[in-house]
């Protein structure tokens, strides 16, 4: 198990190092999307037992919604699989939109290696959290940085824009957009947070 994941780790180290030769590498492996729909269900679920598994060794009441995910680990996926759904189509058309040549394989392919390295370092947090928990912070504060690092290089070099710092005030204006329009619609359909959440 371990030697076949190998290369992969190997790859998340180089595209940490130099994130736009590394999404030109995942690129040019031209994975079938069927396979990647399924790498992204695998991701979340071993994500979300990450989230779990954090919970039970370090509880953090101080965040409200915490106990909810964590009570409900099947709306937790659900959750994150969607919100990593409406990141695939929202680097593909927007980025089309502004006039980017990617396509939607490409995107998914990105999508799918961003979230596989972010779970590389939630489970560096998690076993942090039993050895130096402070760290375990550090590293999740870092690991906002560097989603958001490795997303404006990989929107770039998929859709051959010439700015990463360009890309990222676009990602930055599009996830208000997108964050906008889903309270508006939220709000004509009736629905509020606490309403979507069962009691605990």
């Amino acid at each position: 198990m371990s030697a076949s994941l190998t290369p992969f780790l190997q790859l998340a180290s180089q595209t940490v190092r130099d994130p736009r030769e590394g999404a030109r590498r995942v690129l040019s492996l031209r994975v079938p999307e069927g396979l990647l729909w399924q790498a992204l269900v695998l991701v979340v679920v071993v994500s979300v037992l990450l989230t779990s598994l954090g919970e039970l060794l370090v509880p953090a009441p101080v965040d409200p919604l915490v106990p909810v995910f964590a009570a409900n680990p099947m709306f937790t996926a659900v959750v994150q699989g969607g919100l990593l759904v409406v990141t695939v189509y929202a680097i593909h058309f927007i980025g089309r939109a502004m006039g980017g040549k990617g396509d939607f394989a490409g995107a998914l392919a990105l999508t799918v290696w961003l979230q596989f390295i972010m779970t590389l370092l939630q489970v560096a947090q998690t076993v942090f959290l039993l050895v130096l928990p402070p760290v375990a912070g550090l590293i999740g504060v870092l690991g906002i940085g560097l989603f958001f690092w490795l997303l404006s290089n990989f929107v770039t070099v998929l859709h051959g824009f010439t700015s990463a710092v360009g890309t990222f005030f676009g990602i930055l204006v599009s996830m208000v957009a997108i964050v906008f329009a889903v309270s508006i619609l939220m709000s004509l359909l009736g629905i509020t947070l606490q309403g979507a959440l069962p009691d605990v």
